[in-house]
């Protein structure tokens, strides 16, 4: 294994964050406030068409706040995506709520419609009406946000979109992360763009963006002194991330660009294998492709995921399983789960496999990625 370890999706810089991190420095502006947040700010506005935001430390942060705003409290219920990373979900702990998970569809992979609204339905029945819906935008597609909202909004529910994965992909004409009361992007070192640690909040609604930003940073009031009237939490990015954001925001359309061309280099490389099937492209939107994600079947192939992910490690290659659902997770015993008649996001844990999608890939390690796949393939036909 001495050569280089190829990855999942690390951070990949364009060339400018250096002097936006310098201006920090030189200005002295290191605290979690001044130009580069602000620009920061400006550039994610623009990008998304929304009308405020607000940049935190984490999505996670973002989320918790948003579930702040929405006064969720405990024993409250929350609806969540069960196909996601467990940071979706921990903020609805942290306020003492209570998580009930909704399956994908196997078309999006996202939050299915049917069993959203069986739930809607059957909480109303029970005369218990939820506090909010996140609807967990996977691998860098968004989710049925337009059936998904006409939804929520005949039951008055209010939808957190966790864009997270989503930074730059589109439904029908709008923007990842606009589709909701809020929406939330991550900057964690492995997303498209990143700040090393960190997120977004934002919404249409400003008055919302200035109540965030007032949780961001400890619900200090306006007053001489230091006044405090509500709980308020330490979320804010710092000067130096944001400088790393700016210079990121430059590149963003150059990485999408990247990622879908090591998706389509994957199709064509393994696409002629009955046995594979990638994640698909639902019509109406644009996919960033953040992850290239495959679900590779047993039965025509006689090779499990574990198998073909060992047998990449083996070369010093990362892929991973997709997300465990958090139904299926143990934190989350006793949780209630919506479904229709099969456990969708169960199969597409069961079967799924995210390949090296990291945007400084060269084209030969993408097509080693491709003949190790084949390889472990037809070693288990000859074999057979």
């Amino acid at each position: 294994m001495s050569k280089r370890r190829i990855l999942l999706s690390s951070p990949h810089m364009g060339g400018t964050e250096t002097k936006y991190v310098q201006e920090a420095f030189s200005t002295n502006w290191i605290a979690p406030l001044g130009e580069n947040v602000d620009i920061f700010e400006e550039q994610i506005k623009e990008y998304t068409g929304a009308n405020a935001a607000c940049a935190l430390s984490s999505g996670t942060g973002g989320i918790h706040i948003a579930l702040d705003l929405l006064k969720v409290e405990q024993d409250d219920i929350v609806l969540c995506s069960s196909l996601t990373f467990v940071a979706s979900a921990n903020p609805i702990l942290y306020h003492g709520g209570k998580p009930v998970f909704i399956d994908s569809e196997l078309d999006s992979w996202n939050m299915c419609p049917k069993s959203l609204e069986k739930a809607l339905k059957y909480y109303k029945m029970l005369g218990k009406k939820p506090k909010a819906v996140i609807v967990v935008n996977l691998y860098g597609q968004s989710a049925r946000m337009d059936e998904i909202g006409e939804i929520c909004s005949r039951y008055g529910v209010p939808i957190i979109e966790d864009a997270a994965e989503s930074l730059g992909a589109v439904y029908k004409g709008r923007m990842s992360g606009t589709f909701g009361r809020f929406g939330i992007f991550s900057f964690n070192g492995n997303k498209i763009i990143t700040t090393s640690g960190g997120g977004m909040i934002i919404s249409n609604d400003e008055m919302l963006i200035e109540r965030a930003l007032k949780k961001a940073t400890q619900c200090k009031e306006n007053a001489t002194y230091y006044q405090h009237e509500s709980v308020g939490y330490n979320y804010r990015l710092s000067n130096v991330c944001a400088g790393i954001g700016r210079g990121q925001m430059e590149v963003l359309e150059e990485r999408i660009q990247q990622k879908r061309n090591i998706f389509d280099k994957y199709v064509e490389g393994l696409g002629d294998v009955d046995g594979i099937e990638f994640m698909p492209e639902i019509e109406g939107s644009y996919h960033t492709r953040w992850l290239s994600t495959m679900l590779i079947d047993p039965k025509k192939l006689g090779v499990r995921t574990s198998e073909l992910i060992e047998h990449l490690e083996e070369s010093n290659i990362e892929a991973r399983r997709v997300w465990k659902p958090l139904h299926m997770q143990p934190l989350f015993d006793g949780s209630e789960y919506f479904h229709g008649e099969a456990d969708n996001a169960k199969y597409l844990f069961d079967h799924g496999v995210c390949l090296p999608s990291d945007t400084k890939m060269t084209e030969a390690e993408i097509n080693e990625v491709i003949s190790l796949c084949r390889e472990r393939i037809l070693a288990q036909e000859l074999f057979a």
